[in-house]
């Protein structure tokens, strides 16, 4: 396992370290602490171990999804689990195949068949790693919080209802509804009362073990996850795609691997983001982003599907398990595929209602209450709620995150764009050194949007014949406001009347410099 203390990182936010002051469960270790600490390490295993349980029947279901068989999609979760371990930029972040990614890629499945697919899935790594080595990373900044609020709360959401089929689909019978919904009643009350008693053992460990033995002691007839699909019998092997290397097969999966990619990376980077605010360290985000790609890279020569960070995991490593280094990512890996292949009659049996019960919880978890408070829905400005609001409904509607902040982003940049127009003021100063001068004085930052109504804020018939624009508490920023400049000074010299602007900061000057009197076709 990589040393992430050893590792010389790219900027300072990298190599994160214990937060001085802050409780236990805050802290980041690097992994040589974690392994000569047997307390640390045995956070770290059964993170892991309980982290591998969740992925199982999420895997098979993805699987489902994507239209492929289910071992695609355990294999995908193995080896992007394991290969983001050593290449992510995210300590204790779980990669896996994902929901997001199979609605993606499906239609190659469907009409190309599995090897276009397996295609699909290498390029779409290549194109990660060739974003992330662009610095594609960088773009976070301009992702609002309001939209981070909505991702998270989304993605709660859809956590969710993603078990409601097991709660009321169609191998819930009349005759174990009652059993189901009892023991995913249990499964809750123990992951709330354990954690006050003791946090030896992660709680959602014990839900499991003691439902499993519970139903299998008892003889009691629910779904298990033998039921979602069949467990492969060997281990992953090596493969290239049988597909010919033309133009017409890039024409097919290059669109499709590309919006992959997008996705993917959109998905992880939030989510590497969300896990540096629960544990209050910094993470390498460009290192993530290539990671990313290397990983599904990894994952598709050895017949995965393909995957990226999972959000509901990740909170079950970091936020319920107390997981703070790669060693739980490994080991979610290296665990994953002990269970479905060496112990894959004992998974089987476990009961989907234990399974669910530690999702449900996951999701309460993940969702910021905080955000739909009445008293911070008071404070909160609108436009805040509303970008908010449009990226949960976005996301929750047409399940892909990609799509609803995308929107989020959208909305906020319209709401600011909006708001700063409102701040732009133009002033006509009554005093001036000469009865034939007029001075108007123009304050606030000015853009395509804020500029607009700027030629209707002069006098130009009543006003004396040299006229004077002062900039000095303005900033012209685009080209669009430049035009509007010279249609007021045009305007003006129709009147036979001249116009200067004084008082324009460096920047400013060099953009009027540069465009004035040059947008409207003239030389």
């Amino acid at each position: 396992m990589p040393n992430d203390a050893r590792t010389p990182p790219p900027d300072p936010a990298s190599a994160p370290q214990p937060v001085t002051g802050a409780p236990e469960a805050a802290q980041t270790y690097s992994v040589l602490t974690a392994l000569r600490s047997p307390r640390i390490l045995r956070t770290e295993v059964l993170a892991g171990l309980v982290v591998a349980l969740a992925l199982i029947p999420e895997a098979i279901a993805f699987s489902i999804i994507a239209g492929v068989d289910p071992r695609l999609g355990l294999f995908a979760s193995f080896t992007m689990a394991v290969s983001i371990s050593f290449l992510g930029g995210r300590p204790a972040m779980i990669s896996a195949a994902t929901g997001a990614v199979a609605l993606v890629i499906a239609p190659v499945a469907r009409d190309h068949g599995i090897e276009y697919f397996i295609a699909t899935v290498i390029l779409a790594g290549i194109f990660q790693v060739a974003l992330g080595l662009l610095g594609i990373a960088r773009l976070m900044r301009f992702i609002p919080r309001s939209v981070m609020v909505g991702f998270v709360n989304a993605l709660a959401i859809l956590i969710f209802t993603s078990q409601l089929p097991h709660l009321f689909g169609d191998k819930v019978t009349a005759g174990n509804r009652w059993w189901i919904y009892g023991l995913v009643i249990v499964g809750l009350v123990i992951m709330v009362l354990l954690p006050r008693l003791t946090k030896v053992v992660p709680a959602p460990l014990v839900a499991i073990v003691l439902i499993t033995s519970a139903t299998v002691l008892a003889a009691i007839n629910v779904p298990t996850v033998g039921d979602e699909g069949e467990l492969p019998q060997s281990l992953p092997s090596l493969l290239v795609p049988d597909v010919p290397l033309n133009i017409e097969t890039f024409r097919i999966i290059a669109p499709v691997a590309l919006a992959m990619a997008l996705v993917g990376l959109l998905e992880s980077l939030l989510t590497a983001k969300l896990v540096d605010d629960v544990t209050d360290t910094h993470s390498n985000k460009t290192r993530e982003a290539w990671g990313q790609g290397a990983a599904n890279i990894i994952t598709g020569f050895f017949g995965g599907m393909g995957g990226c960070a999972m959000i509901g995991q990740t909170m079950i490593n970091v936020k319920v398990s107390g997981a703070r280094t790669r060693i739980s990512t490994f080991l979610a890996g290296v665990f994953l595929l002990v269970l479905v292949v060496g112990l894959g009659d004992v998974v089987a049996v476990i009961p989907m209602a234990a399974l669910v019960a530690v999702m449900i919880m996951v999701s309460v978890g993940t969702f910021d209450w905080h955000s739909v408070r009445p008293g911070t829905l008071r404070r909160m400005p609108r436009s805040e709620t509303a970008v908010m609001l449009s990226t949960v409904i976005v996301t929750v509607w047409t399940h892909n995150l990609a799509y609803g902040v995308g929107v989020g982003v959208l909305v906020a940049m319209a709401l600011f764009a909006r708001r700063v127009a409102h701040f732009t003021t133009v002033t006509r100063l009554d005093a001036s050194d000469a009865d034939d001068e007029r001075v108007y004085a123009v304050e606030g930052e000015l853009f395509f949007a804020s500029s607009n109504d700027l030629v209707y804020q002069f006098d130009y018939s009543g006003d004396p014949h040299r006229i004077v624009i002062d900039m000095t508490n303005a900033h012209v920023w685009d080209a669009s406001t430049v035009a509007s400049l010279d249609a007021v000074r045009t305007k003006y010299e129709s009147k036979g009347k001249t116009v200067r602007i004084v008082g324009a900061n460096p920047d400013t000057a060099a953009r009027l410099d540069r465009l004035a009197g040059t947008l409207d076709g003239g030389s």
